[in-house]
């Protein structure tokens, strides 16, 4: 069974100012074609729109009702307490 990278990505909804952390993962092996990537958990406020198995093509709806990739308006949680 392969290795899952798991991380976390703040969110930030341009629309509505709404933020808050997602937990995501994916397949660590560049050899595969699809990482099978992941949203563990959303922040409230946050939903799914479209699942894919690539972070670009995965798309986020806020509860304002923007919609978005999930890699465009996620940024590193590196100083999240």
């Amino acid at each position: 069974m392969a290795i899952r990278d798991r991380f976390s990505k703040k969110l930030n909804c341009p629309q509505c100012g709404n933020t808050g952390f997602a937990e995501a993962s994916e397949i660590d092996d560049p050899k595969r074609k699809h990482p099978d990537f992941k949203v563990d958990q959303l922040p409230r406020g946050f939903g799914v729109q479209r699942p894919s198995n690539h972070q670009e093509s995965f798309m986020l709806k806020c509860e304002c009702g923007r919609k978005f990739p999930f890699r465009s308006l996620a940024e590193a949680a590196a100083e999240r307490r």
